[in-house]
C-alpha cells in the first residue's frame, strides 16, 4: 500500500509558536508592571522604616524586660537565704517556748533578745507573717489536718507551723489545722 502524500499537512508548528507567544507576552504583562525607579525607593524606603520601627520597639521592650527583670532580681536576690533560714527561727521558737517556764532567766532575756533582733531583720528583708485568723485560703495555707468543730466550716483552729512571704511571694506557706463539719468530719 502506498500512502498518499498529496494530502496538505497543516502547519503545527505554526499553532505552537501562537501558543508558546501568548505564554510569553502574559509573562511579559506579569512582569512589565515595573514602578518607576521613583516610586520603588519609596516602596523600599518604606519597607526599611516599617523594619526599623519594629527594631526600635523590640530594642524598647528588650530594656524595659530587662530593668524588670534586674529589679526583681535586687528585689528577691535574698529569697533562697530566707527560706533556709525559716527552719532555723522555727527551732529556735520551739526553744522560746521551752525557756518561757522562766521568763526572769538570764537564757530566756538573751533568747528574747535574738528574737527581736530576728525578727527586725526579717523585716527589714521585706518578709512578713502570713495571718492565720478566719478562713482557710489555698493560696496561703497548708491544711495538714482537719477537726470536728463548732465553728464554720474551712475556719482555721490553730497554727502548726507560721507562714511567711518575701514582698508579694510566698517563701511558705503556714500549716494550719482546720474545722470540718461537726456531721461530716473528713
Amino acid at each position: 500500500m502506498q500512502q498518499d502524500d498529496s494530502k496538505p499537512t497543516q502547519d503545527i508548528p505554526d499553532s505552537e509558536e501562537t501558543a508558546t507567544d501568548s505564554a510569553d507576552s502574559s509573562t511579559e504583562t506579569q512582569a512589565t508592571p515595573e514602578l518607576d525607579p521613583w516610586e520603588q525607593l519609596e516602596a523600599e524606603a518604606a519597607k526599611w522604616k516599617e523594619l526599623s520601627l519594629r527594631t526600635a520597639a523590640e530594642m524598647d521592650n528588650l530594656r524595659k524586660r530587662t530593668a524588670r527583670e534586674r529589679e526583681d532580681a535586687i528585689r528577691y536576690a535574698n529569697q533562697r537565704l530566707l527560706e533556709d533560714l525559716l527552719p532555723v527561727i522555727d527551732n529556735f521558737e520551739m526553744g522560746m517556748q521551752a525557756a518561757a517556764q522562766d521568763t526572769k532567766s538570764m537564757i530566756y532575756i538573751g533568747m528574747d533578745m535574738v528574737r527581736k533582733q530576728l525578727n527586725e531583720f526579717l523585716s527589714n528583708q521585706g518578709v512578713t507573717e502570713i495571718s492565720t485568723e478566719g478562713q482557710f485560703d489555698a493560696n496561703l495555707h497548708d491544711a495538714v489536718s482537719q477537726e470536728a468543730s463548732e465553728q464554720i466550716e474551712g475556719s482555721i483552729l490553730r497554727t502548726t507551723r507560721r507562714g511567711f512571704r518575701l514582698r508579694d511571694r510566698l517563701l511558705r506557706p503556714a500549716s494550719v489545722v482546720v474545722s470540718s463539719n461537726s456531721e461530716n468530719p473528713q
